[in-house]
């Protein structure tokens, strides 16, 4: 894991495992989704913050709201890759991160994630609280 907040952001490392393949042993284009999920998950971990925490304490959930991904190259059988995660635009209700999965210097997946920050409670839309806001903002990546 490597935090570096002036080109590559984010990174989180991950193994292929049989299960992430179909029968011939590429990855199943829906679990790159879930490869990108972790990454952001662990970028949080790393500010300090995990998502139970963000729901009992602070009433707020990160919820994904829109997804454009571009499959360059598949990710095989026992690869070791990993998930570059960086902040594109950081707004008051909501995060944009540029995802991508690369093996060494190959990006073999690229994604623009958006997530909105939710109430808890209602479910509805919400300001990110400004300690968790001005975190981020500071990490820049």
């Amino acid at each position: 894991m490597r935090q570096d907040s002036t080109s590559i952001g984010f990174e989180w490392p991950l193994r292929i495992y049989f299960e992430d393949t179909d029968a011939g042993g590429i990855v199943y284009h829906a679990n790159y989704l879930k490869f990108m999920e972790r990454a952001r998950t662990e970028w949080l971990r790393n500010l300090g913050y995990e998502q139970n925490d963000l729901a009992s304490e602070f009433r707020i959930a990160f919820v994904v709201s829109k997804i454009a991904i571009d499959y360059l190259i598949p990710a095989r059988f026992n690869d070791s890759i990993f998930v570059c995660s960086r902040v594109e635009r950081l707004k008051r209700m909501s995060i944009e991160f540029e995802q991508n999965v690369k093996l060494s210097d190959q990006t073999l997946t690229r994604a623009r994630v958006k997530v909105g920050c939710i109430d808890t409670q209602s479910y509805r839309p919400r300001e990110i609280p400004q300690k968790i806001y001005q975190e981020i903002g500071n990490a820049g990546g």
